[in-house]
């Protein structure tokens, strides 16, 4: 392979029309032979740069409304004859055909399509671009002797290399731009393999048996979980629902890889409420929550639930925060992050006094999750992919199993219950009273210490609370320590061969038990 290949002719055919006039002056300076198309070759021309049309050099011209334009031999034997290969010269000699040493495309905005509103299937299918992709190929895969740019921002740098080394590139360049390229119409693939996919709920479109995913560079991060790891987040652009890369940051240091693990936990909790609703979580963990008339009061009830945990916290809310909530957060002692959709000027001039703080908003908070939501766990050389958790139990759900039923204040109080348990991680114990936390053990190898840590955490808090239980009781003991501290009614989903057993000491202490007939183990 040569190392500098000089550029004598360049094709030039992009949708993003950004920077092209400046881009096709610098080529024709350098003398450069520029071939294009349709709307590029007419942008071109405007910018009093003289340049040879796609059919001109084809002796072809385009058709069909332009979907056959690029599509021709002349062409792609133009791009792909190997320089060093006398019989490839000859070949394009017969043609009649000469090299193109440069090939800047970008494609149709099909992804942009999908995302407008009133867009046909007709327009989202005439926007599958075909020889931009195959003039993106065959240039990549040429790289040897051929530049491809597929990038407006891209522009600079090609024409800084041009300058540099009198109209040449180097090898190191071209083998960037070809991977690049690849990159690019990988991803572009992907995103109409899914506008095929979507919306055919079928376990061979949730799963299958090829996963593409695309995910664009968002930010480097300061380190990884520790600080000798690197670490980056990427976004999916595409995702419909609520996510952290589309939140406004508002004040504070940048967020890092710990923070949005917390914050992409405490948004999933914030997803299941809608009345006025605070939560306080460490370690991608709720170590409180509560439902209020007013946020202010959310808020003072769920750092009430373990103050001594909400130190380094993340604090999430569903409501606009106002001054009232604000002066409650501004003297919390602590707090690493905070998240809400949105902020009145008086609260987050308050909030901001202190620099440190991480301050986001994301208006997104007020929807709801998308129905047909997957989520993804890495493993060493595997992904684990699921449907979401977003099964939502109501009152009619609930099988009461015990001599005394629930009244109806507690059942409020097991539902809500319920909702953090979800949020918290396997084995989980939620001790709530009055819409509010007010002990959760999480964490724990066994169900009966998740208790234990639970009514310790509640203190006389547990008088008169009532337990949610991510999986069932294999045994009485976790009912046990409950009841005994207190506890007056137990959610949990049943199941269990011990099931009679956590039944009978329920019974024995007076208390409710309802099985949901599902679990929430989060792990």
């Amino acid at each position: 392979m040569e190392e500098n290949i000089k550029i004598k002719r360049a094709l030039i055919s992009v949708s993003d029309k950004t920077g092209l006039q400046d881009l096709a002056r610098q080529l024709d300076k350098m003398g450069i032979e520029i071939i294009s198309t349709g709307g590029t070759l007419k942008k071109i021309k405007e910018a009093g740069v003289q340049a040879i049309s796609i059919s001109a050099f084809t002796g072809c011209p385009e058709v069909m409304d332009g979907r056959v334009k690029t599509l021709h031999p002349k062409v792609h034997g133009a791009i792909l004859y190997r320089r060093d290969n006398p019989r490839d010269i000859e070949q394009l000699t017969q043609l009649e055909s000469r090299g193109i040493d440069l090939v800047v495309v970008n494609l149709y905005p099909f992804e942009a399509t999908l995302k407008q509103k009133g867009a046909t299937d007709e327009d989202i299918i005439e926007n599958i671009d075909i020889g931009g992709p195959t003039l993106i190929r065959a240039a990549s895969k040429n790289f040897s002797a051929v530049t491809v740019v597929v990038d407006p921002a891209d522009y600079n740098e090609l024409v800084e290399q041009l300058k540099k080394d009198d109209g040449a590139t180097s090898l190191e360049f071209r083998k960037k731009c070809a991977a690049k390229a690849f990159t690019m119409t990988c991803a572009y693939d992907s995103a109409i393999a899914g506008y095929f996919t979507a919306g055919k709920d079928t376990r061979e479109n949730k799963f299958p048996s090829i996963r593409i995913q695309k995910y664009d560079f968002h930010d480097k991060l300061r380190y990884g979980e520790n600080p000798h790891q690197e670490a980056a987040v990427y976004a999916d652009k595409n995702y419909p629902g609520p996510t952290l890369l589309r939140a406004a940051f508002l004040s504070g240091k940048e967020l890092s890889y710990n923070n949005y693990g917390d914050l992409d936990a405490c948004l999933e909790l914030l997803l299941d409420f809608s009345e006025p609703f605070a939560c306080v979580l460490k370690h991608a963990n709720p170590c409180g929550a509560a439902v209020g008339k007013t946020l202010a009061e959310a808020y003072q009830r769920a750092y009430d639930s373990d103050p001594l945990s909400a130190y380094g916290s993340i604090i999430g809310l569903n409501q606009i925060v106002d001054l009232e909530c604000a002066k409650l957060l501004h003297e919390t002692f602590f707090v690493e992050c905070m998240l809400a959709p949105g902020f009145t000027e008086e609260a987050i001039s308050l909030l901001t006094k202190k620099k440190a703080r991480r301050i986001l908003t994301l208006p997104e908070i007020k929807n709801k999750r998308p129905a047909d939501d997957l989520t993804y766990k890495f493993i060493l050389g595997g992904l684990l992919v699921q449907t979401a958790d977003t099964l939502e139990t109501a009152k009619a759900d609930l099988k009461v199993v015990t001599k005394r039923s629930p009244a109806e204040k507690e059942i409020s109080d097991l539902l809500f219950a319920w909702k953090i348990v979800k949020h918290t991680k396997s084995n989980a114990i939620v001790l709530a009273k009055d819409g509010a936390t007010v002990g959760i053990g999480m964490g724990q190898t066994s169900r009966v210490d998740a208790g234990a840590l639970a009514v310790k955490r509640a203190g006389d808090r547990a008088k008169g609370a009532v337990m949610a239980s991510d999986a069932f009781f294999p045994m009485p003991d976790g009912v046990e320590v409950a009841t005994e501290a207190g506890v007056t009614a137990i959610i949990q989903p049943g199941g269990s061969k011990g099931d009679e057993q956590a039944v009978e000491a329920a019974d024995k202490a007076g208390a409710a038990m309802v099985f949901t007939g599902i679990r929430h183990f989060k792990h």
